[in-house]
C-alpha cells in the first residue's frame, strides 16, 4: 500500500475561512442598485435647474422640499426591488441595519431644518442638509458597500464648504451633491466599482 501524501491543512483552513468570510460579507450587506443613485441624482439636477431660474430663485426652498420625497420614493422603490421587503422587518437583517444607519442623521436633518427655518437662518440649510446626509451615508455604509462611505465623505466635504461659502454658491453646491454625486456614484456602483476586497 503506497504511503498517503500529507495534506497541508493550513491551505485548506485558509481557503475555507476566506469562503466563510465572503459568504458572511455577502449575507451581511444590502445590494444598493446604482440605478437608485442615478434616479435620485436626476431629481437633484432638475431641482438645481429650477432653483437657478431667476423667476424661481425665491422659491428654492420649496423646490428642494418637493424634490426630496420624489427622490426618496424613486430611490426607495429601486432599492426595494433589489432587496427582500421581508429583510426590512426581521430584526438584525442587513436592510434593517441600513435603515438604522440612515434614519438617525436624516431625522436630525429634518429637526435642524425646522429649527433653522424658525430662526430665519435659511442660508445654513444647504450645508446642514449636505453634512447630515453625508453622515447618514457613512453610517449606512456599514451594511452596504464601502463606496457608499466614500460618497458620504464627499457629501460631508460639500456640506462644510456650503456652511462657509457665500449664498450664491449654495444652490450649485446642493446640485453638485444631491445631483452630481448621486449620478457619479450611481454609475460607479452600476459598473461594479464597489471598493470590496477580492
Amino acid at each position: 500500500m503506497p504511503p498517503a501524501k500529507p495534506v497541508n491543512l493550513d491551505v485548506h483552513a485558509i481557503a475555507t475561512l476566506r469562503y466563510i468570510r465572503a459568504s458572511m460579507d455577502a449575507a451581511g450587506s444590502v445590494a444598493v442598485p446604482g440605478s437608485a443613485g442615478i434616479v435620485m441624482g436626476s431629481v437633484g439636477v432638475v431641482a438645481t435647474g429650477l432653483s437657478l431660474v431667476p423667476q424661481l430663485q425665491a422659491y428654492w426652498l420649496w423646490i428642494w422640499l418637493a424634490a426630496a420625497p420624489v427622490a426618496v420614493l424613486g430611490g426607495g422603490l429601486l432599492l426595494a426591488r433589489s432587496a427582500s421587503l421581508r429583510s426590512f422587518v426581521i430584526p438584525g437583517t442587513p436592510a434593517r441595519k441600513l435603515a438604522l444607519g440612515l434614519l438617525p442623521c436624516l431625522f436630525a436633518g429634518a429637526v435642524m431644518s425646522v429649527v433653522l427655518w424658525s430662526a430665519g437662518h435659511l442660508t445654513a440649510l444647504p450645508g446642514t442638509w449636505l453634512l447630515l446626509y453625508g453622515s447618514a451615508l457613512v453610517s449606512a455604509s456599514v451594511s452596504t458597500l464601502p463606496i457608499v462611505a466614500s460618497m458620504g465623505l464627499f457629501f460631508v466635504a460639500l456640506g462644510i464648504a456650503a456652511l462657509v461659502a457665500p449664498g450664491s454658491l449654495h444652490i450649485p453646491l446642493l446640485g453638485l451633491g444631491f445631483g452630481g454625486l448621486h449620478i457619479l456614484f450611481g454609475f460607479l456602483i452600476a459598473r461594479g466599482v464597489h471598493g470590496r476586497e477580492s
